[in-house]
Parts: C-alpha cells; sequence; structure tokens
C-alpha cells in the first residue's frame, strides 16, 4: 500500500512538471520544450514498466483461492489493485498529454516558419521582375530602340517603382503583411 501511494507523490510531481511544461509552450516556446517532453515520456515509460508487474501480481492476489491469504484480506487486495490501475491510467493520460504538447509544439513552429515564408516569399515577388528587367536592359544588344529614347532611363525607372508599389499595395489589400 504504501509502494502505491508514493506512486501517487510521484505522479503528482510529475503532473506539476508537465503543467510548467505547458505553460511556457503557450507563452513562449522554446526549443527546450521537445527535450524537456521526450525526458517526461521516458520517466513515464519507466514508471509505466514499474507499475505494470505490481498491477498484475495484485490482481493475481485480489483473484486468488489461495489458502495463504485470508477472506478479510482480499478486500483490501482489490483496493490496492484499483489504486494500481489509477496510477496506470494516470500514467497513460500524462502520456497523452505530452503528446498533445508535443503535436502544439510542432505546430508553433510550423506556423513560424509559414510566416517567414510568406515574408521571403513577398520579397521574392517583388524583386524578381526587377531583375528580370534590370537583366533585360544590362544585356549587351546593338539594337535596342529605348536606349536611344531621352527619356528611356527615367521611364525604366518609372516602369520599376510603378510596378514594385503595385505589387505592395496589392499585397496589403490581400493582407498577406
Amino acid at each position: 500500500d504504501s509502494v502505491v501511494d508514493h506512486y501517487f507523490l510521484v505522479l503528482e510531481k510529475l503532473g506539476d512538471k508537465i503543467e510548467e511544461i505547458e505553460e511556457t509552450l503557450l507563452i513562449d516556446p522554446k526549443t527546450t520544450v521537445p527535450r524537456q517532453v521526450h525526458a517526461l515520456k521516458r520517466d513515464l515509460i519507466y514508471l509505466r514498466k514499474q507499475v505494470w508487474p505490481l498491477r498484475e501480481l495484485l490482481f493475481e492476489i485480489a483473484h486468488s483461492e489461495s489458502a495463504l491469504i485470508e477472506k478479510t484480506s482480499q478486500p483490501f487486495f482489490r483496493d490496492l489493485y484499483d489504486h494500481a490501475i489509477q496510477v496506470m491510467d494516470t500514467v497513460e493520460s500524462f502520456r497523452d498529454i505530452l503528446s498533445g504538447l508535443q503535436d502544439i509544439y510542432l505546430s508553433f513552429v510550423s506556423t513560424r516558419l509559414n510566416e517567414v515564408m510568406k515574408i521571403l516569399t513577398i520579397f521574392s515577388t517583388i524583386f524578381i521582375p526587377l531583375t528580370f528587367i534590370v537583366g533585360v536592359y544590362g544585356m549587351n544588344f546593338k539594337v535596342m530602340p529605348e536606349l536611344e529614347w531621352p527619356w528611356g532611363y527615367y521611364a525604366l525607372w518609372g516602369l520599376m517603382i510603378a510596378l514594385t508599389v503595385g505589387m505592395v499595395v496589392y499585397f496589403k489589400k490581400k493582407r498577406w503583411f
């Protein structure tokens, strides 16, 4: 009974650690979270390996017809068996919670990556047409009629500025940034 009761104390401490990790994850997901979750999962697996044989043993004792165990002790062993089942159920629920926390962390990381990719895509979309225009006019062709226009240089700058402003306005209208 004392051994099983001490498992509840261990589970309480593990539950507190899980709550701390959950608060950290929701406030500011750090890169240490996966390591902490993994360590707690490992501890829970170890605890499960310790409780499983005890639970099986208590089941056998509680339901045995042995002459070594008095009938008056049977309710005590059944109660002890129920406590062992509670410990196992709590361990399983903590493992599920930790899996959920791992999923939340991965979701946060994925969302952050998507935001970075969105910004990079917007910059690329703005600069790719400008790079194309500069690339075309950087070629050494002898026959390019715009090169002889008096306002050709300024027209090209106007086109590039208008293109950039137009894309920025379009992206703002679409609420992409």
